[in-house]
């Protein structure tokens, strides 16, 4: 799927700080590095949030898009 967020697993550390704050649960911890439940966007939103990549620690988890929130 195109414009999916990159986890480097280089740099996850394991924290699951991202999957903790995944409102559709698109994410989960396997073998201590974090994951995709499923290669598609969040089932609520039909896109995705972006929470994860706000919340990682490590910076493993990046866009290869820009957000733009607009007022």
């Amino acid at each position: 799927m195109p414009d999916m967020p990159i986890i480097d697993t280089d740099k996850c550390d394991g924290c699951g700080i991202c999957v903790t704050v995944c409102p559709c649960k698109a994410l989960v911890m396997k073998d201590n590095v974090a994951t995709y439940t499923k290669l598609m966007p969040c089932k609520d939103c039909n896109r995705w949030c972006a929470q994860c990549e706000l919340v990682c620690p490590q910076g493993a988890i990046t866009y290869p898009f820009e957000i733009v929130v607009e007022e």
